[in-house]
């Protein structure tokens, strides 16, 4: 390792604008075209997403490529279930705008992939977590925007599927006991593009205005 100072790279206007466009244009996708996804293209935004911050350096992210189609059966049932139970939890109008939403991209997207958070990960000496052991899980996350950044810069989409019971996520997936699920994601060719939020353009909810920041009170 060098103890030198490296030269950074510089990055001008118009990165910074192409930038902030590719933040804008990332999008919880759900319509996926079936066209086939290069794997050399997935284990390069893989390599990618392992260069997110981690807590101690713990890298704790553990990524696994659903490709069986029992298994992909068994987390789309998964789905069916939780969605059904989520449901049930609205009435009225919330309701019927809940069933008429496109919440998922199972049976679409040609690659599904796990993301787990790996709870005894030993790399990192648990620096940082004795007070926040949810720092972990945070670095998990990281990992994944930083996936899914990169993927949309290559015009591939991303759809997070959160309607699941985790817990039968891992048995159906027979994942190690100590790996807790963090996220499931649909990956694809998007079938349309929009810088907007299909909730947002849906009505279902409206983008808060976080520009302002408020001082603390004394």
């Amino acid at each position: 390792m060098s103890d030198q100072n490296q030269t950074p790279p510089q990055f001008d206007a118009t990165f910074r604008q192409r930038f902030a466009e590719l933040v804008r244009w990332r999008r919880d996708v759900r319509r996926f075209r079936s066209d086939w996804v290069s794997p050399e293209l997935i284990e390069q935004l893989l390599a990618l997403a392992s260069h997110a911050p981690s807590v101690g350096f713990c890298q704790p992210w553990r990524f696994v490529l659903v490709e069986s189609p029992e298994r992909r059966a068994a987390i789309i049932e998964n789905f069916k279930r939780a969605n059904q139970a989520a449901l049930a939890g609205y009435a009225g109008e919330r309701r019927a705008l809940y069933a008429s939403l496109k919440l998922e991209g199972l049976t679409q997207a040609p690659v599904h992939l796990v993301v787990c958070a790996d709870e005894g990960a030993a790399t990192g000496h648990r620096l940082g977590r004795a007070t926040m052991p949810e720092t972990l899980r945070y670095s998990v996350v990281a990992a994944i925007q930083t996936f899914w950044l990169a993927a949309r810069a290559e015009g591939l989409g991303v759809g997070w599927v959160s309607i699941l019971d985790p817990a039968a996520v891992c048995r159906e997936l027979e994942l190690p006991p100590d790996w807790s699920l963090i996220a499931y994601l649909c990956v694809g060719w998007p079938q349309e593009e929009h810088d907007d939020p299909e909730l947002e353009r849906h009505g279902w909810e409206t983008r808060l205005d976080q520009t302002v920041i408020k001082p603390l009170r004394r």
